[in-house]
């Protein structure tokens, strides 16, 4: 797989579970070439390296989310069990515990991924910053405008105040 192939995977796989972007055992899986049970089995063998914000299991609850995001509700003939999930740490500390030369490579590239994804929302939260100021200054300049319009009508009504009351006195 090329590198962009490979970035574009991970990108697509990154998916945000409790509040956090992170990335599916199985999906770590099949992009180092190994099986998940192995990838598994490797983290268990190592439960020291991983704490709860480097890599958690789902809940039952959050799992049957998931499966039903991804349109795989039944049970048989996927996995049964709820996937560990690896946030951008874990991926990191997953290096250490599976050291094929794929491994380190795709680590590389998922920590790429997770730079490029953390710059551009920096960038959206400058653009939303300025998005603000336009509509703040766009509010003013409408108020100016409609300041502008009153006194036009004003200046366009005829003054009753002026003129002489018609009819007949009474003294």
């Amino acid at each position: 797989m090329k590198k962009n192939q490979i970035q574009e995977k991970i990108t697509k796989s990154i998916v945000r579970i409790r509040n956090q972007r992170v990335l599916l055992d199985v999906d770590l899986a099949s992009l180092y070439g190994v099986e998940t049970k192995v990838l598994k089995r490797a983290v268990r063998r190592n439960t020291d390296r991983f704490p709860e914000d480097f890599m958690f299991e789902l809940s039952k609850e959050e799992w049957s989310n998931l499966r039903r995001q991804f349109g795989t509700s039944s049970e048989w003939g996927g996995t049964r069990f709820p996937p560990f999930v690896f946030t951008e740490q874990g991926v990191a500390m997953l290096s250490s515990v599976l050291n094929s030369p794929q491994a380190i490579q795709v680590n590389i590239s998922i920590m790429r991924v997770f730079v490029k994804i953390r710059q551009w929302a920096a960038n959206y939260k400058e653009l939303l910053l300025k998005i603000e100021e336009l509509q703040q200054s766009e509010s003013e300049q409408n108020q100016h405008i409609a300041r502008i319009y009153q006194i036009i009508e004003e200046l366009l009504q005829p003054q009753l105040t002026d003129r002489n009351p018609i009819g007949y006195k009474l003294k």
